[in-house]
């Protein structure tokens, strides 16, 4: 082992482990006011959006970092956001400089029902799957003044595509919108959207495997900018030659424009340029010349873990002249430097009068994993060894950096409450709130049950579903209707399970093969973060793209048999091992509740938290003593899996002499309430109240049931509406018994996604008219 590599390897043993007392995944860890480790720096960097043009938040908690240093440097912005440190004075004049800008989106306008048109900054660019790899996922928009609010982009919802025979592509601007949970124009710009707001994915910085990887969306923006900050940190100015400026530039992905501006005014002597690898600009298909085939793009051929990267247009030539020296520095700390393809600094053909670089130019890069997507990875090793050879060249020495690593544990189950929550209490509980599909709902059953009044003492059957019953009188027997008994037995059913994946297999190089559990479209969650269930932790890790993503002609696979992959950061099977994580265990994308404008919010696995939310706040409005009725609540399993959970609860109460007259299954009402959902059916409105499920591909209500379950609605003020969807519903697993189904549910926007949306208000009339059949139907 090379002294560098030793000197890494030192660093995994000071690893700290904390629990973050948030149930949202890191999302609530307190800013860092001080400089601090890399990881650190990095990690308030990528959490702080800074869309091209827009870099001002992020420039902020940069000059924040660096007139906090014990040098008391003093920091410089300029009109464009550029961020400068100068130290020394005379011969040679050095430029050290990082960009600190990513892709993202601007508002363009505002439709009348308060969705956010976008325009994409950078407007042209090679960003493969950008768009796509944005639908459906939770969104920050900066105010004008200067606070970040909340947001879903619109993605298709996967219940309400079979039939359709051109569904949008979510490719497309024209199909991109932001729901900011508004109803009008007005509406949005009151609660702070408007044109020219800028729009950034929602995003945490993970620690995988204890610190050896990091990922976050733009964490290939902003690994640069943590590298400086911590040379800045360490710098002995003592030891420098001549003028030393440091450069944090802004709308590196609009030209190189922060750039250009820096290189014009200082004209240094040198520059080194320590940033993501850039790719080519894609030439349209319609300036290839005739039957020409066009040239296939050079692309990055590095691995994370390679080491320091000198970037350049010919990595395969010799390095020379001041890459070369580059590379003697690197060779006296046994540093590794690779060579790798990447555009040009300053692109070409721009709208500015280009700037001149140095003779002594060199692009300093790592490698990092599905660049430019939500679930960018870079090794701890590479930017820890990019920050000592920057150390070394410039001051003769270097610092071990040290970094910090975090663990994370479920969500605590909630303090039994001793009056009745709100329903918007149970359902932000319930939604932070992790179970898979296929075994994996204890948590779900133990928040469940932790949230229900001290009276009620579910069970749990063999299948996993939790069930309340009420007598219906001395006589009965449980959910056994007494003779000649007037009032029907009901069953009312909401599912705990959200879609997810479970462990198939630990591959020898430390990745995780997964089997999905429950459907969804592949572009919301491949190439995004994702979390493994451990018995003792959720560990971090990014659902791999497939083989070709970032390919001109990828297509998404349709075959719904195959696997999936999942780096958590590990080497080998031996690294997953340490981390107790076993073929199995259950993996999810992070997820955390979001209030929107109004009553709005947005998170992922509303289906079906929101039935639960229901079933756990209609147990408190009824009480202990339903005077006579027959009344069973069932919290079923699997249900994403094809009503398993609650076959089994059908089955076993037809044995028993149990099966209810009706069954009210409570799910959702997949709404076609959007700006890219076909209106021909699922036409329910949020916040016009819950829905009758009419029809959808499991059952259909008779009229004159849907008719009495409004009738009752309207009697009671409770706003109510009907119609038919797609999708099936776990009642359907009792009409074999004899029961007859009413499905109700409430609209939801964009199912199966990582930013569905809801209106609370159709939350509370749910929990209202289940109360009010439970006690008169």
């Amino acid at each position: 082992m090379n002294a560098l590599l030793f000197r890494l390897s030192l660093l995994a043993m000071l690893f700290i482990a904390a629990v973050p007392e948030s149930s949202a995944l890191l999302q609530d860890q307190p800013t860092t006011k001080m400089p601090g480790p890399i990881a650190e720096s990095l990690r308030e960097l990528v959490e702080t959006p800074a869309v091209s043009g827009y870099e001002q938040s992020v420039g902020k908690k940069i000059v924040a970092r660096i007139k906090a240093m014990p040098q008391k440097y003093q920091a410089k912005t300029d009109n464009l956001g550029n961020v400068s440190v100068t130290v020394g004075s005379g011969e040679p004049k050095r430029l050290i400089v990082a960009p600190i800008d990513e892709p993202g989106f601007v508002v363009s306008g505002i439709t009348p029902d308060g969705y956010l048109t976008l325009q994409r900054l950078p407007q042209g660019g090679n960003l493969p799957l950008f768009n796509e790899l944005h639908a459906a996922q939770p969104m920050k928009l900066q105010t004008p003044k200067g606070e970040w609010i909340s947001g879903a982009m619109t993605g298709v919802s996967i219940h309400l595509q079979p039939q359709r025979q051109h569904p949008p592509s979510m490719a497309d601007l024209d199909n991109m919108y932001v729901d900011v949970g508004a109803t009008s124009a007005a509406q949005a710009r009151a609660g702070g959207a408007d044109i020219l707001s800028p729009v950034a994915i929602d995003r945490t910085f993970y620690w995988l495997d204890f610190g050896r990887q990091y990922a976050s969306p733009a964490i290939g923006d902003r690994f640069g900018a943590a590298a400086l900050l911590e040379v800045l940190h360490t710098l002995d100015a003592t030891k420098l030659k001549g003028t030393l400026t440091v450069a944090f530039v802004t709308q590196q992905w609009l030209g190189a424009r922060g750039l250009q501006k820096v290189l014009y005014q200082l004209n240094p002597d040198e520059l080194i340029y320590v940033g993501r690898l850039m790719r080519p600009a894609v030439a349209p298909a319609a300036n290839a010349p005739g039957n020409a085939q066009r040239e296939t793009p050079p692309s990055f051929k590095q691995p994370t873990g390679s080491g320091v990267i000198i970037a350049s247009e010919k990595p395969d030539a010799e390095l020379t002249g001041f890459a070369a020296e580059f590379k003697e520095v690197a060779g006296h700390i046994n540093a590794p430097v690779v060579t790798d393809f990447s555009a040009p600094l300053l692109p070409r053909g721009t709208y500015m009068a280009q700037a001149k670089l140095p003779e002594r130019t060199v692009h300093l890069s790592i490698a990092t994993g599905w660049p430019s997507t939500p679930a960018e990875v870079i090794e701890a090793n590479d930017i820890t060894g990019l920050t000592l050879l920057l150390e070394k060249y410039l001051q003769g020495s270097i610092q071990k950096p040290f970094n910090l690593a975090l663990t994370v544990s479920e969500p605590a189950t909630p303090q039994r409450p001793a009056t009745a929550p709100s329903p918007e209490t149970i359902l932000k509980q319930l939604t932070e709130t992790y179970g898979v599909s296929g075994g994996h709902e204890q948590h779900m059953r133990e928040t469940v049950s932790a949230l229900l009044p001290a009276w009620a003492k579910p069970e749990t059957d063999d299948a996993g579903n939790l069930i309340l019953h009420w007598n219906g009188s001395a006589a009965n027997t449980a959910g056994k209707k007494a003779p000649n008994s007037k009032n029907p037995s009901i069953a009312v059913v909401a599912h705990m399970d959200e879609i997810g994946y479970e462990v198939h297999a630990i591959l020898p190089d430390g990745r995780l093969e997964l089997e999905s559990k429950g459907g969804g479209v592949l572009a919301y969650f491949l190439g995004h973060a994702a979390v493994v269930h451990s018995a003792t932790h959720m560990w971090p890790g990014v659902l791999e793209l497939p083989e070709g993503w970032d390919k001109p002609d990828f297509q998404w696979s349709r075959n719904p048999r195959q696997m999936f992959y999942m780096n958590i950061g590990a080497r080998n099977a031996e690294d997953v091992a340490a981390l107790n994580i076993k073929t199995g265990d259950f993996v999810t994308i992070p997820k955390q509740y979001h209030k929107l404008m109004g009553r709005r919010a947005s998170a992922r696995a509303f289906d079906d938290r929101v039935g639960c939310t229901a079933l756990v706040a209609a147990t408190w409005a009824l009480g202990q003593n339903l005077q006579g009725r027959n009344v069973t609540f069932i919290w079923s399993t699997s249900e994403e899996l094809g009503l398993l959970g609650a076959a089994a609860a059908a089955k076993n109460m037809a044995a028993d002499g149990k099966t209810p007259d009706y069954v009210f299954a409570i799910d959702t009402f997949v709404s076609a309430d959007s700006p890219i959902e076909s209106k021909r059916f699922g036409d329910a409105i949020l916040g016009q109240g819950f829905v009758v499920r009419a029809v959808d591909n499991s059952n259909v209500v008779p009229r004159d049931l849907a008719s009495r379950v409004v009738s009752m609605a309207r009697a009671g003020a409770i706003p109510a509406q009907y119609g038919v969807t797609g999708g099936g519903n776990d009642g359907a697993s009792f009409l074999l018994y004899g029961a007859t189904d009413v499905a109700m549910g409430w609209p939801l926007r964009y199912s199966h996604s990582p930013a569905e949306v809801i209106d609370v208000r159709d939350v509370e009339a749910l929990s209202k008219i289940i109360t009010a059949i439970a006690r008169s139907w």
